[in-house]
């Protein structure tokens, strides 16, 4: 159990503690089941009502706050960020593996550096590059001439095809598969023909990839995810897909083939992204989008139909079924009545 103590809380966060420096804390805890040892912080000023009562060792709150805290405060910029960062300095997960285990099977070329881990059943192909404190999990499958930057860490049964590059400091989950073919196919008299898959995935720094989704490597060119973008689980990125500096994307979603995400995109969970379209910087999608065409201006976009009673539903669904017909009604009245002032 990591034990940390406010001073050193103080130093993570970059914030004014007010208070005692050596009290001690071991966990992060929510507000209204905060107990001595724990911290806890603020983040929604309508919980401010609560503070009185809490009985955390410390409170990691805004300065408009701070006076309603009644024992030691660290004053933040940003509560949130700060419960971030110091639930990641008082994290008791362990690594997914430690050492290399004498089951690993290793090809003789693969270039190790100092501190890397391999668990138990992984499998590293000829001309893999693993640089300083790599973790394979177990039943890994890294593919030929495969590259892991930095402090990478791969959970178990993770697989990575040949000639995949991913960066540093990076974190990806069980099960997820990068630089499996893409789905490129030509039809001749009815017989599907395979392209091959000749490009690769290459991931930046700092990437965080969720359990059990899917990357495709590239056809021609490469599928591309840049630094500082995190990814959900059980997502689909096809082929050729572009996706820019610091956008998040929500369990569930699929992206087609040769679709640009620009930067700083938030994607919400179970939406659709056509192929062959770009999404401008900034752009949020909610839940459930089915994005059909290219976004090109920043803001919020939503589709879909929300949850309504089944027999509301089957009225709207009847409805727009005739929504055809009914524009052609309609501008048959807006004619008719142009006429008759013009007459």
């Amino acid at each position: 159990m990591a034990t940390l103590t406010l001073a050193e809380l103080a130093t993570i966060t970059g914030g004014e503690l007010y208070g005692n420096e050596q009290a001690l804390v071991t966990m992060v805890s929510p507000m209204e089941k905060a107990q001595d040892g724990d911290v806890t912080f603020l983040s929604n000023p309508k919980y401010a009502k609560h503070l009185a009562d809490c009985r955390a060792t410390v409170i990691m709150v805004k300065e408009a706050q701070r006076e309603l805290c009644p024992g030691n405060v660290l004053v933040v910029e940003d509560p949130y960020v700060a419960f971030a960062k110091v639930a990641q300095a008082l994290a008791t997960t362990p690594a997914p593996a430690e050492g290399i285990a004498s089951s690993a099977v290793i090809a003789d070329d693969v270039d190790i550096a100092e501190g890397v881990s391999i668990g138990a059943n992984a499998v590293i192909e000829s001309g893999v590059r693993l640089a300083e404190n790599v973790v394979i999990g177990a039943g890994c499958f890294i593919g030929k001439g495969a590259q892991i930057g930095a402090n990478t860490q791969l959970w178990s049964n993770v697989s990575i095809y040949h000639q995949v590059v991913i960066g540093s400091d990076c974190l990806i989950h069980a099960n997820t598969v990068i630089g499996a073919d893409g789905f490129g196919y030509a039809n001749e008299k009815g017989e599907w023909i395979k392209i091959p898959q000749l490009g690769t995935v290459k991931i930046g720094n700092r990437v965080e990839i969720g359990s059990c989704t899917t990357i495709d490597r590239g056809a021609l060119e490469d599928t591309i995810i840049e630094d500082n973008v995190i990814i959900d689980n059980q997502m689909q990125i096809a082929h050729n897909v572009h996706i820019g500096y610091g956008t998040a994307m929500a369990g569930g979603t699929i992206v087609a083939g040769s679709t640009t995400i620009g930067k700083y995109c938030m994607i919400g969970g179970a939406s659709v992204l056509n192929g062959h379209i770009e999404i401008a910087d900034g752009v949020t999608i909610t839940g459930m989008g089915m994005v059909m065409r290219s976004i090109d201006e920043k803001g919020m976009y939503s589709s879909g139909i929300p949850l309504q009673p089944n027999k509301e539903w089957r009225k709207t669904a009847a409805r727009v079924h005739r929504i055809d017909d009914m524009n052609k009604r309609l501008k048959a009245v807006e004619k008719q009545l142009e006429t008759e002032q013009d007459a």
